[in-house]
């Protein structure tokens, strides 16, 4: 069992859309020998859209609107990739995914720099310590100095950078790059997929086979490399798996070039499965018993089979085919016969999972995000929130005759964590809240498609939905009583205070000082 938990390495990418997140997941299943066929994301002939990208709206849109799980081998270890939704209207799935992992590759565009969601995403990460390794993408292109780069990134992101790998030049004139962690260079050809016949080995920059290699940039490298060293010291591991040092690779995913070096280190230094704290005691991956946590759940993966798959993240212990186990919330024992891995679409079915890996679990409505499964301990595993939403719409019907297909397809599309679901106490109204307006298309198209079921979205002025909590029963009665209009519950029945504007909360708060109002529904 130990031999098995320490080949895991379960790991996200995130960035910020077209950052070239979905490209470098394919190059990556490449090298695992996964898929056979680069440039999937280019080529009509082979598919029409990235390996990762299943839902038929994403392959419209040509953006990853849910997190995709892939497993692959490479180099002796079991790598599981969770590809996330780079789009800011989808963070919140990306937020629960980052609950899953043990690590990151965070992308960057060489052009652009860092931009706004790859900041949310990286608070996430220092929130939670979570070791993280950068890639500089794009280098084809006519990016930014990549010192200045650096200062960006460590200045925004609050994060110490160590390059393990330097440009040689950028735009269209970069030459390669140079790997500072084995001591070789990996010359670039435009327009063609990188090979390990570009690969040169140099011990000393000094050596005049690099003058010849690379003309007149070969001073300038030797500049950077010193002033790299000096500045930065030398590269240690330890610093990175606490989360204060985050490894930094440049490269052209497109062009599959710098890849390897990301995915060779990766597998050396990036952390095996890790302990996990649920509300009562913190859970070891090497423990005999199984536990694991659903963070994700996706309706309708097979659109000719009305199925949904709740993605399971094993904690510890090893996930058996057949084998009953405890649902903590529900209290009831129940039994998984067609467990499934993934490789985006493609599923198929395995007898046991270990510590680190992720499990799809067919499912008939048991499970919630942030359900447990446990051998009988009744344990909950903690930080998996759902957040206060941003935008309010009101849903409505319109189609009289399919009111039970709406209900049961916003009921699934809610328990996915796409959206949350508010119903009004007084009336029963039914409201959507999300964190970004592409959400309310999404959840437009999939009703129609994948339930038949036709609706509108009409827009309601609320500021803020807060999840409301008080010590004394009797208070937290009178206010949902004096507030009744402004009261609803949540998919698991919490009352939830709506608040219709900023002032309104803060005055409301000052009103009722032994009511707590919480932002997130995990409190």
């Amino acid at each position: 069992m130990q031999s098995e938990i320490s080949k895991r390495k379960t790991f996200a990418i995130i960035s910020h859309p077209d950052a070239g997140k979905t490209t470098l997941t394919e190059k990556l299943l490449l090298f695992g020998g996964a898929i056979h066929t680069a440039g999937a994301v280019k080529s009509n002939k082979i598919k029409k859209t990235a390996t990762s990208d299943f839902m038929e709206i994403e392959k419209q849109r040509g953006i990853s609107v849910a997190t995709s799980v892939m497993t692959f081998e490479y180099g002796g270890k079991l790598i599981n990739i969770l590809d996330t939704p780079g789009h800011k209207d989808f963070s919140e799935d990306t937020y629960r995914t980052l609950t899953a992992v043990d690590s990151v590759i965070l992308v960057v565009d060489s052009v652009k720099g860092v931009e706004t969601q790859t900041e949310r995403l990286m608070e996430v990460c220092r929130m939670r310590k979570t070791p993280v390794i950068v890639f500089i993408n794009k280098l084809d292109r006519d990016g930014q100095d990549p010192f200045i780069l650096m200062d960006e990134i460590e200045d925004k992101l609050s994060i110490h950078l160590r390059p393990l790998s330097w440009p040689i030049n950028r735009g269209p004139f970069f030459k390669g790059v140079y790997n500072l962690y084995d001591h070789h260079l990996n010359l670039f050809q435009a327009g063609t997929q990188a090979t390990d016949e570009n690969l040169i080995s140099i011990q000393d920059l000094n050596d005049e086979k690099v003058d010849k290699l690379l003309g007149k940039d070969a001073a300038q490298l030797r500049d950077d490399i010193e002033l790299i060293d000096e500045v930065y010291g030398s590269f240690e591991t330890d610093g990175y798996l606490k989360g204060d040092i985050a490894p930094l690779f440049f490269g052209s995913a497109i062009n599959n070039f710098g890849v390897k070096e990301l995915l060779d280190t990766f597998v050396r230094i990036a952390p095996s499965p890790q302990p996990r704290m649920t509300e009562t005691r913190e859970v070891m991956p090497n423990e005999d018993k199984l536990t694991g946590f659903v963070f994700k759940i996706h309706a309708n993966i097979d659109p000719n089979h009305r199925n949904r798959i709740a993605f399971l993240r094993v904690c510890s212990g090893v996930f058996e085919r057949n084998k009953f186990y405890f649902h903590t919330r529900l209290n009831k024992k129940l039994r998984f016969s067609s467990p499934v891995t993934f490789l985006a679409s493609t599923k198929n079915i395995v007898d046991e999972a270990y510590s680190g890996d992720v499990v799809g679990l067919y499912d008939t409505g048991n499970f919630k995000i942030g359900d447990t499964l446990t051998e009988g301990e009744d344990l909950h595993f903690t930080g998996i929130p759902s957040f206060s939403p941003e935008i309010f719409k009101e849903l409505i019907n319109k189609d009289p005759m399919k009111s039970k297909q709406l209900e049961k397809g916003i009921s699934q599309l809610t328990d996915e964590g796409v959206a949350q679901l508010f119903t009004v106490t007084s009336n029963n109204t039914k409201i959507v809240g999300t964190v970004g307006e592409l959400q309310f298309e999404v959840i437009q198209y999939r009703l129609l498609h994948e339930y038949g079921a036709s609706c509108i979205f009409k827009p309601i002025q609320f500021h803020k939905a807060v999840w409301i909590s008080s010590d004394n029963p009797a208070k937290l009665k009178e206010f949902i009583r004096t507030k009744t209009n402004y009261m609803a519950i949540d998919k698991d029945d919490k009352p939830v205070f709506l608040a219709t504007s900023e002032w309104i909360l803060q005055l409301t708060k000052q009103d009722y000082p032994e009511i707590q109002f919480h932002n997130t529904s995990e409190f």
